[in-house]
């Protein structure tokens, strides 16, 4: 599959919204799949399509850290404990400070931890780079069922 989606797990509306915002505005204009909450990503990567087939992986995740139901380091070992997604990119993209969000993000397989800027200007810098990055230099090991 040539498409290179992006998984944008975010609950704060107004961050999804400015997340979208910036990747249009920084020309990233691949598939992006928003799941509202961590049960809903954890639905996304591991449960089924329509179709009955298992979804297509992303080629990125963009994972918030604060969410209702299910909190994004535990997205983040639930997948690096799967084989399907272990290999997948994630990159933190909240705005906690906290040195032991990021210190267990990264002791749990998180690829980058970025806190969002609260300038526009900066975030759609930001976002721009992480999409070019990921999407575009980034070379994903093969094999990993995509």
């Amino acid at each position: 599959m040539d498409e290179k989606i992006i998984l944008l797990v975010e609950d704060n509306p107004k961050d999804e919204a400015l997340t979208l915002r910036a990747l249009k505005k920084g020309n990233i204009l691949n598939e992006v799949i928003v799941a509202h909450d961590g049960a809903e990503a954890l639905d996304y990567l591991f449960g089924r399509g329509e179709d009955g087939n298992l979804r297509a992986l992303p080629q990125l995740i963009l994972l918030d850290l604060k969410m209702p139901k299910v909190d994004g380091l535990e997205v983040l070992a639930k997948m690096r404990s799967n084989e399907r997604t272990r290999l997948l990119p994630v990159v933190i993209l909240t705005t906690s400070a906290e040195d032991r969000d990021r210190l267990d993000g990264y002791r749990l397989g998180a690829n980058s931890y970025v806190r969002k800027p609260v300038d526009f200007v900066q975030f759609t810098e930001a976002v721009t780079q992480l999409g070019l990055y990921w999407l575009v230099l980034n070379i994903p090991p093969p094999n990993t069922g995509r």
